[in-house]
């Protein structure tokens, strides 16, 4: 681990891509894959999961081509069908014929498109906040996309993540945009994302009918007073897909993973472990 910093795991060539990966425990392999808020990593998107989730299951979470600490080549073209190759490469890389998906906001996107392009690579799906249909884009999501670093940015970005302003404080924001204006990491988020932004929506969308057909048993989480992807998205997912879920937090908004950390954790849990 490099100079004692928690985000930086392993590094693991994945078809080319070298790529930073959190990978704990041991028995069922779960890959999580974070959000697309500036300055994520796996780790800051699911630090509070991936110790409690690797007491059962062997938990990888990579940061995605483009974000935290995996490379950023030169001429990279950063899309959906890239993130999903990655995922793939991850899974060849590790000898792992399959695993089950966690997706997290863009991060639900990239399940939902590697579990329709290699159905037979995923076992069961947790799609939290995802997206993954077309809507119309939130002026929140767009302020996140459009994130111009600054302290002050980051902390009304912290604000319009959390429900409860209480898990947000100056010392978090702080951290999250230090992390945010380390060497080629705006330059990076920037491009991927320029405005206008309602195209990154439906570039991350899979086709609906791609979605009805999907066998795969589903756990869709959303919070309620999620302001960055409207709850009406998880609705239609869990409408569209045939073996899926809907678990909604009250007092809730596009952490679930924080914000409901333990009864995060004991729902997917629960969800993975079920006999199949």
């Amino acid at each position: 681990m490099e100079s004692g910093n928690p985000e930086i795991g392993a590094r693991i060539d994945c078809g080319g891509l070298g790529v930073n990966v959190h990978d704990q425990g041991s028995g069922r392999p779960v890959v999580l894959i974070h959000g697309s808020g500036p300055g994520v990593s796996a780790w800051a998107n699911w630090r509070l999961i991936i110790p409690a989730l690797a007491k059962e299951f062997r938990v990888i979470a990579p940061d995605m081509a483009g974000f935290g600490f995996t490379d950023r080549p030169a001429g990279f073209v950063y899309d959906k069908a890239a993130w999903v190759r990655q995922v793939i490469g991850l899974l060849d890389a590790l000898g792992l014929e399959q695993v089950d998906l966690v997706g997290n906001s863009f991060g639900g996107a990239i399940a939902l498109a590697t579990a329709i392009e290699h159905p037979g690579r995923v076992g069961r799906l947790v799609l939290m906040g995802s997206v993954g249909l077309p809507f119309p884009i939130t002026p929140e999501l767009d302020a996140v996309w459009g994130y111009t670093p600054s302290f002050e940015a980051m902390r009304a970005l912290l604000d319009i993540f959390a429900y409860d302003r209480s898990l947000v404080n100056d010392e978090l924001a702080q951290l999250r945009y230090q992390a945010s204006i380390q060497p080629g990491f705006q330059e990076c988020f920037a491009a991927m994302f320029p405005a206008p932004r309602q195209r990154w929506v439906d570039a991350l969308a899979s086709p609906e009918e791609a979605i009805r057909a999907l066998p795969h048993e589903t756990l869709v989480i959303h919070g309620r007073e999620d302001r960055v992807i409207p709850l009406s998205v998880s609705q239609r997912l869990a409408q569209a897909i045939g073996r899926a879920q809907l678990h909604v937090y009250a007092h809730c908004g596009h952490w679930t993973q924080i914000e409901h950390s333990a009864r995060f954790t004991k729902l997917v849990a629960n969800f993975l472990a079920e006999p199949r």
